[in-house]
């Protein structure tokens, strides 16, 4: 795979997008978004060959206003009563998995490779499936700190609750996010070509703790320096000023460890594990994507980003893009033209499945 896009190029047609949705307060974002896509998918050249996007920005107008009506729903519901609210998220918890694999067909109906539609082949029963697991520890959150007295302190009854569900979130992340990652690598298909995610539950959990190990391993080394200078400024002979200072020192610490080593690593891991391990007795995509150029690429884009007050993003996007699908590779045991004339011998009946899709709608994931 190669990434052609330019950054100045980009830099353009994100000039012109942004003035337009302040004009319009918003509502040109699906136009938008619709040539920001057309960009980067035009430049993403698969054996010689760009992708493209065909998606109506009209369409995406509607899904935006539907979930922007789910929200407000929520909203409005949250200031009658927390018991309303509660029921309220209940209902739009509900109503997300079908509206996530709707722009899941959405996105892939609409996304073409020398001519041929791809297809996103997932049920919804499965969307259910790999979604709502997601939602129950947190809505069992919410309701422990919905439901409790307004005003009245937290009984340690409520605490417990919300620390063994907060704790069980973070147990169960990997195989939560496992169980979403498959119903999509899954349900991947270009003609009758359809992917499959070769992956235990058990490669989740190591990416999850060697990343932890990550984190704990740079706020050690961030920690260090402040325990040399006597536990500086956390002593209680400070000064309220040295305890604001402490504050935004931490936070902008902590920000800083997240963005140049632990996302960084995350998102070099995850990528090489799912793509490495998707694909058919046809074909199998390989990444290599490289963790220490990705975190230097990453400070890089900070800190430009900063020093021009964020008119470098369209170039930071660029630059990610590239070494992010670069590092992805195809490889096939049959001619690529032998599989492309396989899928368009069956891409008449994905059209027309594409074209009855549920509602239509992309909400923005």
């Amino acid at each position: 795979m190669q990434f052609t896009g330019s950054g100045s190029e980009y830099f353009r047609i994100w000039i012109v997008n942004l003035l337009l949705m302040l004009v319009t307060l918003g509502i040109y974002y699906p136009w938008a978004k619709v040539r920001r896509l057309r960009y980067f998918y035009g430049n993403t050249v698969v054996d010689g060959a760009p992708l493209d996007f065909h998606g109506e920005p009209r369409k995406m107008l509607r899904g935006y206003a539907l979930t922007g009506v789910l929200f407000m729903l929520y909203s409005a519901a949250g200031n009658f009563s927390p018991l309303a609210g509660l029921v309220a998220l209940l209902l739009v918890a509900a109503l997300w998995p079908a509206l996530f694999k709707s722009s899941m067909q959405f996105r892939l109906a609409n996304t073409s490779w020398r001519g041929l539609r791809f297809v996103f082949k997932g049920t919804l029963a499965g969307a259910y499936r790999a979604l709502l697991p997601l939602f129950a520890l947190g809505l069992a959150l919410v309701a422990v700190l919905t439901l409790a007295p307004a005003g009245a302190p937290a009984s340690r009854a409520s605490l417990v609750t919300g620390g063994a569900v907060l704790a069980a979130a973070v147990l169960v992340a990997p195989w939560l996010w496992w169980n979403l990652k498959s119903y999509q690598h899954n349900h991947y298909a270009l003609g009758q070509l359809q992917t499959e995610l070769r992956s235990s539950v058990g490669a989740f959990y190591v990416v999850f703790l060697n990343t932890a190990g990550v984190a704990l391993a740079g706020a050690a080394i961030i920690g260090a320096p402040l325990l040399l200078l006597g536990g500086w400024p956390w002593s209680g002979r400070r000064g309220g000023f040295e305890w604001v200072l402490a504050a935004i020192f931490a936070l902008l610490a902590l920000f800083l460890l997240v963005q140049m080593i632990v996302r960084p690593y995350f998102t070099s891991r995850m990528q090489n594990l799912l793509w490495s391990r998707t694909g058919n007795s046809s074909l199998r995509f390989r990444s290599q994507l490289k963790c220490r150029p990705l975190a230097w690429l990453t400070l890089k884009n900070w800190l430009l980003m900063t020093l021009t007050l964020g008119l470098y993003g369209p170039f930071a996007a660029i630059a990610l893009a590239r070494m992010r699908l670069q590092a992805i590779s195809v490889t096939t045991r049959v001619d690529p033209d032998a599989l492309i004339d396989l899928a368009r011998a069956n891409d008449g009946e994905a059209a027309g499945e594409a074209a009855g899709d549920l509602l239509g709608l992309d909400i923005g994931l």
